[in-house]
């Protein structure tokens, strides 16, 4: 997908340059646009037409809108009517390209056969999913119990060596060193992780020793405190005036009080107060529920801006406070996380970091009702724990976009 965002960027700085005077401005400018179509997952969708069409026309506007804002800030003369229909026509050029090269390179890719060390009845459903999502790229064609005769005769009829079970490894330990001189040798944690983009718990239960030491040397950036508090405060600038009419129409339809707070669980377990705008009317619980079940009690106003993730708005002040950041593993209720780390295994995990307004599990999976659901919600929150970096924070910063604008994610 790298060398379709880089052909679409050259689509669109050439014709650009010849509607600007400065070089420069298009650059920069055509780079919007390429994120922009990222935040709206365009490069996710290459073999459906419409969908891609659909994604590209967002793209376009929400880029457009933001360099038409710049431009008037800065005085700018790029955002001309010559530009903006260059854009517009190039909403139907993006998805025709990426759909046509994706077409030509899907017919030359050769499919990977593994030989796969471990027991079929413990790995299927996960390697089953890595080969729909590869698009049958991966294909897990026999599982074995080996002994290292059986494997130097067998591995010949196979393309990569998959080891899937760490245990059974150290029965071959010795042999593995003359295969790995002919063939390709991977794991199934960096297989699972590359391709599912997420960490499933049961690879979490089979290298157990692997991933503890993973997880064992997670630390908070520094970096990344200078940017929650900066993007806190722009946030909090830019909703302000959102926050008080929401405020007035709440108080005009349900009366005080406007702000809900509720204790949630962050880093290393620490107890926290969150912050939200209520969505809900007043009432008083036995017990705790998820968001699906208490639908009667949302307001009118409570729509909008939970749908539009306005209610979540005043958490700035949590990442300004230092009890949240702004990307992260979605916060849980006191109840729900004690009830979960006895029902799932490596659920403790995600207090790792600290807990996020968004975050990889929020736009990558739905928001989760029962256990199985949490279960793999978790495995997202584990994925972005182990490889939480600058670049990952600002792809689920862009695809936030996506995320609120099409209404998924977290409640």
């Amino acid at each position: 997908m790298s060398f379709l965002t880089f052909l679409d960027y050259v689509i669109v700085v050439v014709p650009s340059i010849f509607l600007t005077s400065r070089i420069s401005e298009s650059l920069i400018y055509s780079a919007v646009i390429i994120c922009a179509l990222y935040a709206f997952r365009l490069y996710d969708y290459t073999e459906n037409l419409i969908n891609s069409l659909t994604r590209s026309l967002f793209g376009v506007a929400f880029g457009s809108i933001f360099l038409f804002v710049i431009c008037k800030l800065f005085r700018s003369s790029f955002f001309s009517i010559k530009v903006f229909f260059m854009f517009l026509a190039l909403v139907f050029v993006f998805p025709i390209v990426n759909y046509a090269l994706c077409k030509l390179v899907s017919k030359n890719i050769k499919t990977i056969r593994y030989l796969v060390i471990g027991r079929e009845d413990e790995l299927s459903k996960v390697l089953k999913e890595i080969e729909e999502k590869s698009n049958k790229r991966y294909r897990f064609v026999e599982y074995m119990n080996p002994s290292p005769v059986v494997l130097r005769q067998k591995i010949s009829h196979y393309d990569r060596l998959l080891i899937a079970d760490p245990q059974l490894e150290k029965s071959i330990e010795e042999e593995l060193i003359n295969i790995k001189q002919n063939h390709k040798v991977e794991y199934l944690p960096n297989l699972a992780e590359r391709v599912l983009k997420r960490i499933p718990i049961e690879v979490v239960e089979k290298f157990e020793d692997y991933y503890k030491v993973c997880f064992d040397n997670i630390k908070e950036s520094p970096a990344k405190r200078i940017l929650d508090v900066v993007l806190a405060l722009v946030g909090l600038i830019l909703y302000s005036p959102f926050i008080l009419l929401s405020s007035f129409f709440i108080l005009l339809e349900d009366g005080r009080p406007v702000v809900f707070k509720q204790l949630r669980v962050g880093k290393d377990k620490k107890e926290y107060l969150m912050l939200k705008l209520r969505s809900m009317k007043e009432q008083l619980r036995e017990t705790v529920k998820f968001a699906d079940d208490e639908n009667h009690r949302i307001l009118k106003i409570g729509r909008i801006i939970r749908a539009t993730r306005i209610d979540e708005s005043l958490q700035f002040i949590n990442v300004l406070k230092g009890d949240m950041s702004i990307v992260g593993p979605r916060p849980e209720q006191v109840p729900f996380s004690r009830f979960f780390e006895d029902a799932i295994p490596c659920y403790s995990l995600r207090y790792k970091v600290k807990p996020g307004i968004t975050g990889w599990a929020q736009i990558c999976y739905k928001y989760s009702s029962t256990v199985e659901e949490t279960r793999v919600k978790l495995s997202y929150d584990l994925y972005y724990v182990k490889n939480r970096n600058i670049l990952l924070d600002f792809k689920i910063l862009l695809l936030t976009l996506e995320t609120i604008i099409f209404g998924k994610g977290a409640k």
